[in-house]
């Protein structure tokens, strides 16, 4: 998993409540599990006009020139900025996969659903809960200025705006050493790679016949 420390990007908005996890990427594109190659259906049935289906070459698709996502001054994105309760719905995991693979590394809003919140985190993106005036006030400063940047500094837990205001927000300490280091699941296991090893020799030496059983 990418390590998440400091982060300057271009903001784009969704400005609508209640964004769930279907919208975010619609369930004909859920039969991989490799996560790999959901970014260029993300908000697949907004993002275009034409009915998307796996496999598909985005370069013959018709985009909605009307969309967020495809304007010229919202193109390079990696900080999206929502409403509340983003990624309410069903529990797919492809929605965090979709998000950071077209170029997220955090989302804004003041709220979010629950599995959606905790996938995220262990998919590297950043979700950071922030009131809703401050929200707010974020939707009409990105709407008045073409451009509009935030960095997030996680190690200090602050969003900081073009005028150096900073917004603190919170963010649970196991959650954020991991993506301070990177570590997904598979990764804080294998912090212990050595140990792992170690015991499966101490158990190969006592129970010999079991290397047979394994590499049956």
């Amino acid at each position: 998993m990418q390590k998440f420390t400091l982060l300057k990007g271009l903001v784009a908005p969704i400005d609508r409540e209640n964004v769930d996890t279907d919208a975010i990427i619609p369930k004909q594109f859920l039969k991989s599990i490799r996560k790999t190659g959901f970014g260029q259906n993300l908000f697949d049935e907004w993002r275009y006009l034409d009915a998307g289906f796996p496999g598909q070459d985005p370069a013959s698709r018709r985009p909605n020139p009307d969309f967020v996502l495809n304007l010229p001054r919202y193109q390079g994105a990696s900080v999206l900025l929502a409403r509340k309760n983003f990624g309410c719905g069903s529990s797919r995991e492809h929605a965090p996969w979709a998000l950071d693979q077209y170029g997220f590394r955090a989302i804004i809003a003041p709220s979010y659903a629950d599995i959606f919140f905790n996938n995220s985190f262990k998919n590297g993106l950043l979700p950071i809960v922030l009131s809703e005036a401050q929200v707010g006030q974020l939707f009409d400063e990105v709407a008045a200025f073409a451009g509009y940047s935030l960095t997030v500094d996680l190690a200090r837990q602050v969003v900081i705006k073009p005028s150096g205001e900073e917004l603190p927000f919170e963010v649970q300490s196991f959650r954020k050493y991991c993506l301070l280091n990177g570590l997904d699941d598979i990764g804080l296991t294998l912090r212990h790679a050595d140990k792992i090893k170690a015991f499966e020799a101490e158990r190969l030496a006592q129970k010999p016949w079991l290397a047979h059983t394994m590499l049956a």
